[in-house]
């Protein structure tokens, strides 16, 4: 079987390692993919979100699976223009995908359906915007309506930063059309916890919980990036935890989908806050989080591409999927600077010398038989172990051996 993955970082060069292991699957595409991902699939030139050329090419090479996995040709409706070639895609249609693309409408359906969440406000005047802060106080969190490659998020500590935020986004355009609407959320406290779940539109199984770390800095300091980080399963996340989710989270937002006429097939994130009333929802995903993808499916033991074709044909629940009994960790590694400005195209060196982790590529090319840095999160390294502390031993003593100029990591990884 043939199998074309649309994206170029971290989590695809997971999927692509995962699903190479399926002995059904004997040719993988990634388009664009990267520098790693060229050692499990062909490379194919085509950005992410053309979805013309990624069509064309697709009816060309005529993959039996196609899988989307990036946010933005989600959004833009990929998977919609696949299945209208003939092609079978996994990945929701643009009007599922909403729920990530839009924030206001997944607050909308969490209130409509009484799915537990953060209270809200949604506004597209700074001065209303600001009238609202001013009135709630701080701290506040602010958040972009539209996708901003997950840092379209601020968390304010003070008013004045909550109105800076704001202007920044409606007034400043500084995620574009993305931050053109805001919702301003009320600040919740407690563990954080990411749980992503196969959806087949009626039927959902979830993974095994991880976390990731946004903030740049050690102590969950500095600005958001899309990821430094990511550990499972959660210090916190108990069985009576996950009981309490799957009946006021997980069954009620797929049901809400259904109900809306959006049925949603393919992966799930929900993003969760454990906070002293309950768990409840900080955001939706609508597709494999990164890093936690790197974390997660180093611990599956079922056949990926099986799962896929289960999610398409509406037959989940018909799949037993098995987990590993274990833990994993995956540390980042970010260029200098990131994920404000920072340089390309500084040589990775050391690879080799990693023993006891996967190194995920994130944003790195060949060039002149040469791995370079091409991104602002480079390296993902990623060990699993019995424990969740071995893990984490694992993974930074590779960490240590992997070297480029201005290489940034955190430094607590799973401490949290």
């Amino acid at each position: 079987m043939k199998v074309l993955v649309v994206g170029g970082g971290g989590r695809e060069h997971a999927i692509c390692v995962t699903l190479a292991k399926s002995p059904k699957v004997d040719k993988i595409w990634c388009a664009p993919g990267n520098g790693g991902i060229a050692d499990v699939a062909e490379c194919v030139d085509i950005k992410a979100t053309d979805i013309e050329k990624m069509v064309a090419f697709a009816k060309e090479v005529q993959p039996d699976l196609v899988m989307v996995a990036p946010d933005d040709p989600l959004a833009l409706g990929m998977v919609d223009a696949m299945e209208e070639a003939g092609l079978r895609a996994f990945g929701p249609k643009k009007n599922a995908a909403i729920i990530e693309g839009s924030k206001s409408f997944a607050k909308d359906l969490m209130h409509k359906y009484n799915i537990p969440t953060a209270g809200y406000a949604v506004f597209e005047n700074s001065a209303d915007a600001i009238a609202y802060i001013k009135e709630q106080g701080a701290p506040i969190v602010v958040k972009a309506d539209g996708l901003a490659l997950g840092k379209g998020v601020t968390v304010a500590m003070t008013e004045d930063d909550a109105i800076a935020a704001v202007k920044d986004a409606i007034d400043g355009g500084a995620f574009g059309g993305a931050g053109a609407r805001v919702v301003i959320e009320e600040y919740l406290t407690g563990p954080e916890v990411s749980v992503l779940a196969f959806v087949d539109g009626k039927h959902l199984k979830t993974m095994p919980s991880a976390q990731d770390h946004k903030r740049a800095y050690d102590h969950d300091e500095g600005p958001n990036t899309g990821g430094m980080g990511a550990f499972s399963p959660s210090r916190f996340y108990t069985d009576d935890i996950a009981k309490t989710c799957m009946e006021t989270i997980f069954k009620p937002t797929v049901e809400a989908m259904a109900k809306e006429g959006r049925p949603f097939k393919g992966v799930l994130y929900f993003g969760l806050m454990l906070t002293p009333k309950g768990p409840k929802v900080i955001e939706y995903n609508a597709r494999f989080g990164d890093p936690e993808t790197q974390a997660v499916l180093s611990r599956l033991d079922s056949d990926l591409f099986d799962i896929f074709n289960a999610v398409i044909d509406e037959k989940l629940d018909e799949m037993d999927i098995q987990w590993a009994d274990n833990a994993a960790c995956c540390v980042c590694m970010a260029s200098g600077g990131y994920p404000k400005a920072y340089e390309k195209g500084k040589e990775i060196t050391g690879l080799s010398d990693v023993t006891d982790s996967f190194v995920f590529h994130a944003g790195t090319k060949v060039q002149d038989g040469k791995m370079l840095t091409a991104g602002g999160r480079v390296l993902g390294v990623t060990a699993t172990a019995p424990t969740l502390d071995e893990a984490i031993r694992k993974a930074y003593a590779d960490v240590k051996k992997i070297h480029f100029d201005g290489a940034h990591y955190r430094t607590d990884i799973g401490v949290k």
